[in-house]
């Protein structure tokens, strides 16, 4: 699953894009040209606490794939090539920008987060009204020669998709059936996909990264259905990546921040995805893996390699606290709290997984 950042230019995304990949994507005056696609490792303390009891040779992460898209100017937000773009991904990080700096003039002349929130998504529902606009005035073309029942269910769904939209509401907040909702699923709605509003925050304003929201006065966007918001500081996080981890905790002590802000935007982006990690555990490899909330223990295992799930006989799970309250796993099998599960276990955030299979 890939995340597309989006933003103004001159926010400081592709500053954060680059710290959490890795990646060297151009910054400063001119921006970029085209996208770029970067790998995130995501930050587990469980992953870690395992790592070091179990010493393996290899600890694998798990990780998110990001996709910086270019930076715009106001008025070209509503162009189709940057719009088409977006239709890719699978979620949405919008990076606004809160900071001032008298030498990074912003595109819209002043700093403000929530005119630049509301016009980046108005922008998305008005293509999506567009795209809807244009499906129904085929569909009333089609359904004149015939009156095919598909045809007349996507026409009912994309009716009450383009009364949502003219109210300039998101489709996020849209309650679909599951037919509906499959009916529209590949136009790819902008404004339905998971959006994490990321203030990029001054360093004079660090003491308020734990209420940024209403610091900022972004309260509004607090409750709305499929966004989270989150509040980083660029200049900050670059500093934290150019330490080692003990500096960058000791930085991180005497400025009062518990963790990196770029922690809490990949969990953030992660649950926003409706995504989980369940780990595997061994001497040769301590692993975490990705699935969708509501996998089963077969899918999870497929994950892992096709085979288990083509021969998929059992699972052995530990849940992760329960793990660590024992200590070993021989001490929790000794307590009873080794389960085992068959092919309708849905796998759950934090299991311990062993599975046993044969092909």
């Amino acid at each position: 699953m890939k995340t597309g950042i989006v933003g103004l230019r001159r926010v400081g995304k592709t500053t954060l894009f680059n710290i959490i990949t890795g990646a060297a994507a151009p910054t400063g005056p001119g921006g970029k040209v085209k996208a770029h696609l970067g790998v995130a490792a995501m930050p587990d303390e469980r992953l870690d606490y395992l790592g070091r009891l179990y010493e393996p040779r290899k600890i694998t992460a798990a990780t998110a794939q990001f996709v910086d898209m270019p930076g715009v100017e106001p008025d070209e937000m509503k162009e189709s090539a940057y719009l088409t773009g977006l239709r890719l991904v699978d979620a949405l990080v919008h990076v606004v920008r809160t900071f001032r700096d008298e030498t990074v003039p912003h595109p819209a002349s002043t700093v403000d987060p929530g005119r630049d929130a509301a016009d980046m998504e108005l922008e998305m529902i008005l293509a999506d009204l567009f795209q809807a606009e244009r499906r129904l005035e085929k569909l009333d073309k089609d359904l004149r020669k015939v009156k095919d029942k598909d045809l007349l269910a996507e026409q009912a769904v994309l009716q009450r998709v383009r009364e949502f939209l003219a109210g300039e509401r998101p489709l996020r907040e849209l309650t679909l059936s599951p037919d509906e909702e499959k009916r529209i699923r590949g136009f790819t709605f902008l404004s339905r996909k998971p959006l994490l509003l990321v203030l990029n925050m001054d360093e004079a304003d660090v003491a308020y990264l734990g209420t940024a929201v209403d610091h900022f006065g972004l309260t509004g966007w607090r409750d709305r259905t499929g966004v989270a918001l989150t509040g980083v500081c660029g200049k900050i996080e670059e500093e934290f990546s150019r330490l080692t981890p003990e500096d960058a905790r000791t930085f991180m002590d005497d400025l009062g921040i518990p963790e990196p802000g770029l922690h809490r935007l990949l969990r953030e982006n992660y649950r926003l995805l409706g995504l989980i990690t369940f780990f595997t555990v061994g001497k040769d490899e301590v692993r975490a893996w990705t699935v969708r909330r509501g996998t089963t223990a077969p899918e999870a295992a497929g994950t892992i390699h096709s085979d288990l799930e083509k021969g998929f006989i059992r699972a052995e799970i530990a849940a992760y606290d329960q793990f660590v309250a024992c200590g070993s796993m021989p001490a929790l099998k000794e307590r009873g709290l080794l389960r085992l599960e068959g092919r309708d276990y849905v796998v759950q955030d934090g299991d311990i997984m062993l599975v046993r299979f044969n092909v």
